[in-house]
Order: C-alpha cells, then sequence, then structure tokens
C-alpha cells in the first residue's frame, strides 16, 4: 500500500473513531468520496491497524442503528425550516 493511502487510512480512521462522525461526514471532511471511505474503514484498515479497526467498526455499527432516526429527523428539520 502506498504512503500517501496509508496515512489517509490512519487519519480517516482516527477523525471517525475521535469525531463519532458519520462516513458522509468523513469523505466531506476528507475531500474523498464516500466510496473511497468505506473501502479505507473496511478493507485497508484491518490489514493497517486491526485494534483501530475495531473501535472504527463500533462507531459505523452504531451509526449503522441510528440512520433511521437521523433520517427521519433530517426530513423534520426540512419541513419545519419550510413552514417558517
Amino acid at each position: 500500500m502506498k504512503d500517501h493511502i496509508y496515512q489517509r487510512v490512519i487519519d480517516i480512521a482516527e477523525f471517525l473513531v475521535a469525531a463519532e462522525a458519520t462516513v458522509r461526514g468523513a469523505a466531506s471532511a476528507f475531500g474523498v468520496s464516500k466510496s473511497t471511505v468505506h473501502k479505507d474503514l473496511t478493507e485497508r484498515l484491518p490489514l493497517v491497524n486491526p485494534r483501530l479497526a475495531e473501535d472504527v467498526r463500533a462507531v459505523l455499527d452504531t451509526n449503522k442503528a441510528e440512520r433511521h432516526i437521523r433520517g427521519g429527523e433530517a426530513t423534520r428539520q426540512k419541513y419545519l425550516d419550510i413552514s417558517s
């Protein structure tokens, strides 16, 4: 794995864990696609740093469990803003 990719994988993983961010939020913060972030975190990170990969997996699992709530809240906010 090239050095810049290795460093990006670590940086994104540390950001995701520290901020408890979403894949979309991490992609935006690092200027890469959601697909790149997902591949980095699920395929490359376990090869680079298995311990950090476990922490990332916990955050990703939490985000997946809460995504239906986030989507509903975003829609609620949208319609509150429109009616105001």
